[in-house]
């Protein structure tokens, strides 16, 4: 029977979440790498049993580990054999250096992006926060980082180059810090096309490559940013998430910072589709994996009120592509919630009846079977979820 393996990023450790295909009974492992933040855990669609986690800590920094059995056991991919970490498993080995390009005429940083102040900064790697495995490399890997940059990985997470054509294409001066730092959190890979990557950036935009991240371009017509000079500038908007189905890709769907909005058209152009959602302002948004009309949101109540509104966790779902919403909130709590769902805590499965699941920032993780329509908690109480992702399994 088909089951689903849910992994779940936290701020204290990675819990995995495992089920047969009725998801009706759940076994819990974890935490691993207790005490450290979690910002994401991504297993590869070509051997369900590679699994990278972004493992990080104020006092030791950016640690990749890999697991090639599911989560049951792990490793630095560049550390060798039999080499000890540092204390409490500092990284040692090539896997977690993350180095910018510089300028191979002079040496010096490639570009400067802007800072809170206004003023050129340069750019400081701080953490990865995505990992995307390659859908047709089983040893590629990209990771998303902040200070906002591209990294790909061809040997299995071992060593890591920047496709620098992001930072260095022309607008990198213009980038800035949103609230939460200059991340890259989005990256999407196009089963139609492998040299087409779609990313997205807080607070500068989403871009596209058709080239395989030799060459980029902002695409980012049709958004407004009230808090920018120029509301509808090239690059400058804090994109919260991008999501999209595989099985159409070029149609996609995008959390701002206030709105919801639409592409049909490989992002040449967006639509805002906020409808009648209670506020427009959320983080997170993902597609049913077999109505890629089908696309849920989890409204929260302003950017500095990061809560869902009167107390009441809500799911919203547009089965329109977002012209319409519907409120799903049977088996989530309705009273007394002051939760968050952040950018990457939502995924769905692709089983026949998709499941679709999020995290909280209250430690919540609830999952439903039928598309949203009821929901249950299939753990109440782990530390702060950052991160959720989930494999179909065979």
């Amino acid at each position: 029977m088909s089951g689903v393996r849910v992994l779940v990023g936290t701020r204290k450790g990675a819990f995995i979440l495992t089920a047969d295909g009725k998801r009706e009974k759940w076994n819990v492992s974890g935490p691993h790498f207790a005490g450290w933040e979690i910002y994401h855990a991504k297993g590869s669609t070509l051997d369900p049993n590679r699994v990278y986690v972004s493992q990080t800590s104020g006092w030791f920094g950016q640690v990749i580990q890999r697991s090639d059995d599911g989560g049951k056991t792990w490793f630095q991919p560049g550390t060798p054999p039999g080499e000890e970490t540092g204390p409490g498993g500092t990284p040692k080995g090539e896997s977690n250096k993350f180095v910018y390009d510089v300028s191979p005429k002079t040496g010096k940083p490639l570009t400067t992006h802007q800072f809170y102040d206004g003023t050129q900064h340069p750019w400081e790697f701080k953490r990865v926060w995505h990992l995307e495995p390659s859908l047709t490399e089983p040893d590629t890997v990209f990771a998303g980082v902040e200070d906002a940059a591209l990294f790909k990985s061809k040997d299995g997470g071992k060593t890591w180059s920047e496709l620098s054509g992001l930072r260095g294409h022309g607008t990198g001066p213009k980038w800035q810090p949103g609230a939460g730092g200059m991340c890259l959190h989005t990256v999407i890979l196009d089963p139609s096309d492998p040299k087409r990557i779609y990313i997205a950036i807080s607070a500068a935009g989403a871009f596209r490559t058709d080239d395989g991240g030799a060459t980029w371009k902002p695409i980012n017509k049709g958004l407004r940013s009230l808090y920018i000079p120029d509301p509808t500038a090239e690059v400058g908007h804090c994109v919260h998430h991008v999501a999209m189905n595989p099985k159409r890709p070029g149609v996609l769907f995008m959390q701002k910072h206030w709105d919801v909005m639409r592409s049909y058209n490989a992002v040449d152009s967006w639509t805002e589709v906020s409808g009648n959602l209670p506020t427009d302002f959320g983080f997170v948004i993902d597609v049913h994996a077999h109505q890629p009309e089908t696309i849920y949101v989890v409204p929260i109540k302003s950017d500095s009120e990061h809560f869902v509104p009167d107390g009441k966790l809500r799911v919203y779902r547009s089965k329109t592509g977002g012209n319409e919403w519907e409120e799903l909130t049977k088996g989530l709590p309705q009273q007394n919630c002051y939760v968050n769902v952040l950018r990457d805590a939502m995924a769905v499965d692709s089983l026949d009846d998709c499941g679709v699941y999020f995290g909280t920032s209250g430690g919540q993780v609830y999952a439903s079977s039928n598309g949203g329509d009821t929901w249950s908690a299939i753990v109440h109480d782990l530390p702060g979820v950052l991160s959720v992702e989930v494999q179909t399994l065979k």
